[in-house]
């Protein structure tokens, strides 16, 4: 199975709750920090909704 590659790129000031809820499920805390998450439909969801905070890449395995 593929996998995301899933960095936090700016800060969560100004944002509401819910989207600082939802970076915190994807397990990030600091600017800079990464995370490998499966590829899957919620995950996609959930970086739906913060990708003006976010990047994503294609990780390998």
């Amino acid at each position: 199975m593929s996998a995301l590659k899933i960095t936090l790129v700016r800060g969560l000031a100004g944002t509401t709750e819910d989207q600082r809820a939802t970076v915190r499920s994807l397990g990030l805390r600091k600017i800079r920090q990464s995370v490998v998450r499966e590829d899957r439909p919620e995950v996609r969801g959930a970086v739906r909704k913060v990708l003006h905070l976010v990047t994503v890449e294609e990780a390998g395995q």
